[in-house]
């Protein structure tokens, strides 16, 4: 008995060390409009699932999605009043039917040992788990609205399904803040096999990262209009990837062993092609007789449909690398394609058509690993316990959208950073008055997106802008800081908040950074800028100033360096999330992401910013910047009011002057530019999509057929900028494409393409 008794002892401790941090934690996040006593952390067992690879956990699981049965599922539009994170411990669960997570939902897997989600034999449903239900004809919600969800650390398990059978492994109709990290999908490998691992129809994503798909006939089958992916694996499928249609995809370290064929962008005909481009990059394709297909062939239609940009492709065993409709377009072989492109080119000047090798890209080596461009799979902490946890609502923090919790929540950063322990940011709405100071060593994790919201006096004055997030109190201060999961944003008027001030240092081999960490400027509930307060008003240039939420999102300031981010959205609301209607609202924010650090070194990886009223993505003086897949769109009001008011022109933050240069320029000029980069030196740009949709919230001017005239420029390259390279940039609604000091370099017209236009390759030289 006393070895009985020890034994079990020691594996109760041993079950205790190794459980997630997450599991163990005492959980207090709060919904402020949730209802009393709403739950956000659920675990899964704590609702009967047995994880025992034999019980039906279906009922439990949904139970645990649901509770209190008044979550945001069929009819509902969307809201961020009722978070939840669902937590399943390791363990095989047995399901029947589909999970669907409602709205406003991450799913969380023990990412130590990660539960498999396993389909039983008679499974019924599109999508063991369908994070976009068809309960109608259409979609529960409208794909491009699907914000804020994520899915992490799980196994998919077809292989109870018979092979013929139609399964499929996620359905994935999202948009931006959105991603499915570390997770493996497990699918019968008979030739018969009908399985598909991932299904996207629609959406406008994105980022998903550490994916390995085993078997079946195709490992993901997707159509959305923009992503990037890394780290994705493929062993044994038919076909690894199939894409449906897209305007833009960038894939950085994909990896196709022993599959029939590796990316198939095929889909529609010659005359009528539905695939925009797509990027490879720091990739390697083996034993595999096709690596891609397409249906491109001269004369097709749209011209730039189907365009193509290969680099660092390593091929090993791959006869064939491109094959057209009539045979091989590109021999393969073993062998490294260091670069290759298909489609419209200017360097600088064109259009040129292009179908064939390439010189890459000069990477600057402060941004490579083991020469690949660095990348850092966003941190879990598994290797924590329970006790290196630091709880901002234990620490005194509220987050009831209403208490100041300035003081509190500083505490508990400097106490945790001081402790080298990780600060658990308990979901809430957090209210600050002043500027939260983020020291050397912090790391703070949210709980299913908190947001903090900058608020009062402090925030008001647009000629003395003050950060609320300063990481680092001086430019150039060293350290090392890592934000995980959480959200920034303002309540009632902020036209001197800039949401995040970016001052550390950090080291070339130790990055600071930032995954999964959001700006949210209106449109939700807590914020004071919802329809109720922010209405839109089609054909008045009045301005609001009750609805100005922030001066800027986010800034780098000149010496700092060394940041690396990933998935994060910088957003002002375009309408709003608790309307039943999503109705669109007005709500204004001075600039977006400005990086104008002059030591350089920054990696910005499937990030967006939208509806900033100067400009989106602004580069300054600045250098060594390696990003993929940009996404912007100009805010749907102007140009009414224009981007002249109600933001001043600052000129040490050299902000675009639009009242001098549009002089002369035609049409919408003073619109938001979607990237403008000033004096600025190796860029690298792996796809971009720069969207103008409105014309004062008409979409008439968005369309071919109305000209691509919202606006007359969205890209500018300025000053002593050099060695300034894109690959696939797309553009929707400006009549140019690219201005280089002022003059077009490429228009629309002649670049068109499935929906936007595009140029596959730019280079200023």
């Amino acid at each position: 008995m006393r070895f009985q008794t020890f034994l079990l002892a020691t594996i109760s401790l041993a079950a205790s060390v190794n459980a997630y941090w997450l599991e163990d934690i005492d959980h207090q996040g709060v919904a402020p409009f949730g209802g009393d006593g709403y739950q956000v952390f659920r675990n899964v067992k704590d609702f009967g699932a047995k994880g025992d690879g034999t019980t039906d956990d279906t009922a439990a699981i949904t139970q645990a999605m649901n509770t209190p049965d008044n979550r945001c599922l069929q009819g509902c539009a969307s809201t961020t009043t009722k978070p939840a994170v669902v937590y399943f411990p390791s363990g095989t669960y047995l399901i029947s039917s589909s999970i669907v997570p409602p709205y406003f939902t991450q799913m969380v897997g023990d990412p130590s040992d990660r539960p498999v989600l396993k389909a039983t034999a008679d499974f019924s449903g599109f999508g063991l788990v369908d994070g976009n239900p068809y309960y109608t004809e259409n979609l529960n919600w409208v794909s491009t609205n699907v914000f804020y969800r994520q899915m992490r650390n799980f196994v998919i398990d077809t292989t109870g399904i018979a092979p013929a059978t139609a399964a499929t492994g996620i359905h994935w109709p999202t948009s931006q803040a959105t991603s499915l990290i570390n997770i493996e999908f497990n699918m019968p490998t008979d030739e018969s096999t009908v399985h598909v691992g991932l299904f996207i129809e629609s959406g406008s994503g994105g980022f998903m990262s550490d994916l390995t798909f085993n078997g079946g006939a195709t490992g993901a089958s997707m159509g959305n209009q923009q992503y990037t992916m890394r780290n994705l694996v493929f062993n044994n499928c038919q076909t690894a990837i199939i894409q449906l249609w897209n305007w833009g995809w960038t894939y950085i370290n994909l990896q196709i062993n022993n599959c029939q064929k590796g990316v198939d962008i095929s889909a529609g005909s010659t005359d009528a092609l539905e695939v925009g481009s797509i990027t490879v990059i720091d990739s390697t394709f083996k034993d595999t007789p096709v690596g891609i297909t397409t249906n491109f062939a001269s004369g097709a239609e749209p011209a730039t449909a189907a365009s193509i940009i290969l680099e660092n492709l390593a091929l090993d065993n791959v006869p064939v690398a491109i094959q057209g409709p009539s045979g091989t377009m590109l021999e393969g072989g073993s062998t490294t394609i260091a670069g290759y492109g298909q489609g419209h080119q200017y360097t600088p000047d064109g259009p040129k058509t292009l179908q064939g090798d390439i010189t890459p890209n000069d990477r600057p080596a402060s941004l490579l690993s083991n020469g690949a461009y660095y990348g850092r799979s966003k941190p879990q902490y598994e290797d924590l316990a329970a006790s290196d946890i630091v709880s901002a609502r234990s620490s005194g923090a509220k987050g009831d959208a209403s208490t100041d919790d300035t003081a509190a929540l500083q505490s508990a950063i400097d106490s945790a950073a001081s402790g080298g322990k990780v600060l658990f940011l308990d979901y809430g709405i957090y209210k600050v008055t002043d500027t939260l100071s983020i020291p050397d060593g912090a790391k703070i994790v949210g709980e299913g997106y908190p947001i903090i919201v900058a608020s009062g006096e402090a925030f008001g004055d647009m000629s003395n802008p003050k950060p609320m997030l300063q990481v680092g109190a001086n430019s150039g201060d060293t350290g090392h800081v890592e934000f995980v999961d959480f959200v920034v944003g303002s309540q009632g008027p902020a036209p001197g908040a800039t949401l995040i001030e970016w001052n550390l240092a950090s080291t070339a081999d130790n990055p600071s950074g930032m995954w999964d960490v959001h700006a949210r400027v209106g449109g939700f509930q807590g914020s004071q800028f919802t329809v109720a307060e922010c209405p839109k008003n089609p054909g008045s240039a009045d301005i609001d100033s009750n609805c100005i939420g922030a001066f800027m999102l986010m800034h780098i300031t000149k010496s700092a360096t060394n940041l690396y981010m990933e998935n994060t959205w910088l957003w002002t609301a375009d309408h709003d999330i608790e309307d039943a209607s999503n109705t669109q609202i007005t709500v204004y924010s001075g600039r977006g992401l400005l990086i104008e650090s002059t030591v350089g070194n920054f990696w910005l990886l499937g990030t967006a910013v939208e509806h900033n009223h100067l400009y989106n993505y602004q580069l300054v003086g600045t250098k060594n910047i390696f990003a993929s897949m940009l996404q912007t769109e100009t805010p749907y009001y102007q140009p009414l009011p224009d981007a002249i008011k109600p933001f001043p022109v600052v000129t040490a933050l050299s902000d675009p002057d639009f009242a001098t240069s549009c002089e002369g320029v035609d049409g919408n000029c003073a619109n938001a530019w979607g990237l403008r980069v000033v004096d600025s030196t190796d860029v690298l740009i792996y796809g971009a999509g720069h969207y103008s949709f409105f014309n004062n919230y008409s979409q008439d001017c968005s369309t071919v057929d109305a000209g691509e005239n919202c606006q007359a420029r969205i890209v500018s390259i300025e000053g002593s900028s050099a060695n300034v390279n894109v690959y696939a940039l797309n553009t929707i609604g400006s009549v140019s494409m690219l201005d280089h000091d002022g003059t077009s370099v490429a228009k629309w017209s002649d670049n068109v393409n499935v929906f936007p236009a595009n140029v596959i390759l730019y280079r200023s030289g």
